[in-house]
This record gives C-alpha cells, structure tokens and sequence, in this order.
C-alpha cells in the first residue's frame, strides 16, 4: 500500500480520530491544523507537502478551508456538515480552479450503503395502502446542525421514491456519534430501519478511505464515487 501525505484540517473530535486511526491506514500525517490557524493559516507550506487534506472544522470556516486547499493544489476531503447552502458556489469554485473536492454528510461505509436501501424500501412501500414515513435521528449535544446532514440525505432519498417529503425528528443528547431511523408507520403495523454508529472512528475510516481515492481526481465528488469503485474493482 503507497503511503499518502494526509494534512487534516481541524483537530476536534473527528480530526483526533482521523489522526489517530491514519496511521494504521498507511497515512503519514503531513500536518495537523485547528481551526484557528487554519482559514488564513492553510497555505502550500502549512500543509509541507500534503498529497490530500481531511477538512473536519465548523460550517462558518469550510468554504474558505475549502478554497484556500484549493488554491494551495491540494486535493481536500470535506466532513464539515451544516455549510451545504454554500455548496453550489464552492462546487463551481473548485471546477473553476482545476481542484478536487469529495464531500458527504457522512463518512460510514454502512451508513451510505444504508442510503440505498432506504431508497429501495421506500420505492416499494410507495405503492403500500396507509404508510406514513418519519425520519428521527440522534447524536450527541454538541452536534451545531440539526437535522444532521445524514438525515437530510435519507429523507431526500426515500422522498423522491414516495413522491412527497417526509418529517424529520432531530434528538440531541448524551455522546450518541450518531443514529439514523427511518420508520413506516400504519395503523396496525410498523416498519423500522435503522442504522446506529458505536464508534467515530467509523466516520474517520470512511474519511480515510476517501482520501486515499480522491489524489489523482479532478472534480467534485462524493462517498457514492468511492463506494462505486469499489464496486467496479471487485466485479473486474
């Protein structure tokens, strides 16, 4: 396995967990930025030869963190969620400078797998008589956006099966790292989906993972892109 240059962007809880688990990945940890230094502090020689960068901050300092990586060359991988109103025009400012960003609400492999199956259940429960369909999802306190950018992507999911949007509950409290339900509810009989993450390192070995696909990739991206990869290079 080649050894990429990881600079990670934030050093918060998920930017510890991505330092701690790289590594084990075959990561050397090229440097390490807080949030403080990191909007007018992310330049070529900050990030001292970084092959890809894991940006883990707030939704006020993404786009700028995402602009200065691009225009330091480095190709950045983004898990600040509660920024994406800002989306269109970072994803036209990455194109326009020949830079290459991978986003997602969520890294878990799990989680974007269960993104599919969400969508499949909701295809075939659209045509069921008398489902009600509610989207609850959990984390811990400190978590600044709610719903969580997961939720937004399942309830988006399963809404464009059924037709018609779907209620979200957002539930902050405790450490949860994260829980997603999705719940089809009838008058005499519920169905539930869920996907419950035990652990951040969860999220840090999916951030991971995408770093290590993105170098070498010019765009704008998403964990869908790497999942599909995999896939391909299993099925040759």
């Amino acid at each position: 396995m080649t050894t990429l240059r990881v600079a990670i962007v934030g050093m918060g809880r998920m930017g510890s967990a991505v330092a701690a688990l790289a590594p084990e990945r075959g990561f050397e940890i090229a440097a390490t930025l807080d949030e403080a230094d990191s909007r007018a502090g992310i330049t070529r020689d900050a990030l001292r030869g970084a092959d890809v960068a894991i940006e883990f901050t707030t939704p006020s300092a993404a786009p700028d963190n995402i602009r200065a990586l691009v225009d330091a060359g480095c190709p950045v991988v983004v898990g600040t969620t509660g920024w994406h109103a800002a989306l269109p025009e970072i994803t036209a400012y990455v194109r326009d400078h020949g830079g290459a960003m991978l986003w997602a609400p969520n890294f878990s492999i799990g989680v974007n797998l269960f993104q599919r199956v969400v969508a499949e259940a909701a295809r075939v429960l659209a045509t069921a008589p008398g489902f009600d369909a509610h989207v609850v999802e959990t984390h811990h306190r400190a978590k600044k956006d709610a719903p969580s950018g997961t939720a937004i992507a399942l309830e988006q999911a399963a809404a464009a099966q059924l037709g018609h949007a779907i209620p979200i509950t957002s539930v902050r409290v405790g450490s949860v790292p994260g829980t997603h339900e999705l719940v089809f509810d009838a008058p005499f009989e519920t169905i539930r989906l869920e996907h419950a993450a035990r652990d951040r390192r969860v999220f840090a070995e999916g951030a991971l993972l995408a770093a290590r696909w993105l170098p070498g990739h010019t765009g704008v991206f998403e964990m869908t892109d790497v999942l599909d990869g995999l896939t391909t290079r299993r099925e040759t």
